[in-house]
């Protein structure tokens, strides 16, 4: 019996549905036809082909058996890998430090140890939680090495050379080729940074532990932290009292409307409409075309609730056959406290950034014109998609944009310009070290799923990669590859982060950086990007918002001239 969920099988079974394969060919066969269609038409063709060959469809009988059953193996390699990557280790007591035992779960005789614990002040406890979380696991190694080799085992049957050329096609970057240059020579420019930020980091650990100041792997994340509330004087609770969860709200609104054109107005859900009381619908209105979707905002922390920050579609947008157009339906889901009796929903800056962030992807589907839901919204490339949401956290950084809302909401007070530009300098801190290990992510994933048979042990890979492309040292008795739960669902495309912060960054430079609120780029960028979702090649987005075909240089440069720091900062500070 299969353990695949409905909707798998039967995506399973559409994508070898021989019938509609060879219709859809006969239809890409016939010139005239395909010279014919619209533009968006022949994309969505080309998309379902791909999807049938990727899947094996043109392959004989028994080779067309092979390829389903290799997908079937995947998925549930892919579904057992997942549930390894979060499962809790338990340890002996005697085996841990008792003064540290008191910071994990523990009972009598075990300490349970569910997580890093990045964020704690004590170096002990993070090694600790580091070297048990990470210690290799024989079941969860073994199915990691079947996924990665049943994965290629099922690209080479469809006629590429690895799994990464099969996931790349279609994308911005196109190729392993492209994805391993563009992380080279990202790697290259960071180098210098990154050993600045990592000597930084020591001098930090030795301020506060002289007797053991080497930093380690399980350091950056509580070491960046500190170098950025010292320096620079960030603690979120200055700045919550002036990111109402309303004012928030209004702030977008303000620039969705002088950007687009688009007002935010609160709907009154139907009986039965939405599943928990506290979930708000919002109706998205342009000032001359009227309605263009709905979103539904589950904001509020619940019991039941997933913890994550997401945006997905209910509904997607398309043209109808009478020619009107099915308006999209998406829900932006966080996990934000419930107001209190003394103040409303205040954010953290990090949670009003999270907020802008996803509020990217709802624009996204709502601004979709597309003839068919394929390819609407938020369905394009992987490596394009968050370009739309992480523009918006460019907008949510800058004063202009931030001065329009950010209010006390007991004084009505706004927030001063000079501590919007510390939390702005406060996040490129250590930024070089991070954008590295990013780096390093996404190389590994590269490696895992290029030429198989792989060289050496995914162990000894991870190793050999860490120590090229971050620069602290691997830990042994370690598989941190085993805890990567992005290897299932970004399988050869980790990458896609970076080369989309590298496009965002872009647009926000050469379109809006001069003017926040301007209103011909908004449009355009409406028109260029968002409009079309999925059903344009992502190069011909970039182009179109551009003017211009960008390099791999330049989506690098891109990247690096983010982490400048910005003098003004310094000069209003020393004012």
């Amino acid at each position: 019996m299969s353990s695949l969920t409905p909707c798998a099988e039967w995506r399973t079974w559409l994508n070898t549905n021989v019938e509609l394969y060879q219709t859809l060919q006969k239809l890409i066969a016939d010139k005239k036809l395909v010279d014919s269609l619209d533009a968006e038409t022949r994309r969505v063709a080309e998309l379902f082909m791909f999807d049938f060959e990727i899947s094996g469809i043109h392959l004989d009988e028994e080779k067309r058996k092979r390829a389903v059953d290799l997908n079937v193996k995947i998925l549930d390699l892919s579904s057992q890998f997942l549930m390894g990557t979060n499962f809790p280790i338990k340890i002996e007591k005697h085996l841990v430090p008792e003064h540290i035992h008191h910071h994990f779960v523990h009972d009598k005789n075990h300490i349970v140890v569910d997580g890093l614990h990045a964020e704690a002040p004590d170096d002990l406890v993070r090694e600790a939680a580091y070297k048990i979380f990470l210690y290799p696991n024989a079941g969860q190694l073994k199915c990691l090495e079947e996924l990665l080799s049943n994965r290629d085992l099922l690209a080479k049957l469809v006629g590429y050379s690895t799994f990464s050329h099969r996931a790349l096609q279609g994308t911005i970057a196109q190729n392993p080729e492209t994805v391993m240059n563009f992380l080279e020579k990202l790697s290259d420019k960071l180098s210098e940074r990154a050993v600045r930020d990592f000597e930084m980091m020591q001098g930090m650990k030795m301020k506060l532990n002289p007797q053991n100041s080497e930093l380690m792997p399980w350091d950056p994340p509580y070491y960046s932290g500190v170098i950025r509330a010292e320096r620079y004087n960030i603690e979120p609770s200055l700045y919550c009292p002036f990111f109402s969860l309303g004012a928030c709200m209004e702030g977008l609104n303000i620039l969705f409307n002088k950007l687009l054109g688009i007002s935010l107005y609160a709907e009154q859900p139907a009986k039965g409409e939405v599943w928990s009381e506290d979930v708000r619908k919002l109706a998205v209105v342009h000032e001359s075309e009227g309605l263009l979707g709905h979103i539904y905002c589950d904001f509020f922390q619940r019991a039941e609730k997933p913890h994550q920050d997401c945006h997905f579609t209910i509904r997607g947008g398309r043209l109808k056959e009478d020619g009107e157009y099915q308006l999209p339906v998406v829900v932006l889901m966080l996990n934000l406290p419930h107001s209190s009796r003394k103040s409303p929903t205040l954010l953290t800056p990090g949670m009003m950034e999270n907020l802008f962030h996803e509020m990217g992807h709802a624009m996204h589907s709502m601004l979709g014109r597309t003839r068919y839901q394929h390819v609407t919204g938020t369905r394009c490339s992987t490596d394009f998609a968050e370009v739309p949401s992480i523009l918006m956290e460019y907008f949510s950084n800058d004063y202009r944009v931030v001065n329009q809302f950010a209010r006390h909401y007991e004084s009505g007070q706004p927030l001063p310009k000079a501590m919007v530009s510390r939390l702005c300098e406060s996040k490129k801190a250590c930024a070089a070290a991070d954008m590295q290990l990013q780096v390093f992510y996404a190389t590994l994933d590269q490696i895992y799923h290029g030429k198989h048979p792989l060289r050496k042990s995914t162990t000894d890979i991870l190793k050999e990669t860490q120590e090229k492309f971050y620069g602290l040292p691997y830990v042994p008795n370690t598989a941190w590859q085993l805890r990567f739960s992005h290897l299932v669902g970004y399988g050869a495309k980790y990458y896609s982060y970076l080369m989309s912060r590298a496009v965002a960054s872009m647009v926000w430079k050469e379109c809006f950086l001069q003017d926040p609120f301007n209103r011909a780029a908004g449009e355009r960028y409406r028109r260029e990007v968002l409009a079309h979702g999925g059903g344009r090649e992502p190069m011909l987005l970039v182009q179109g918002m551009l003017q211009k075909c960008p390099s791999v240089d330049d989506f690098v440069d891109a990247l690096v001239s983010d982490l400048d720091l910005d003098f003004e900062t310094f000069f209003m500070d020393s004012q």
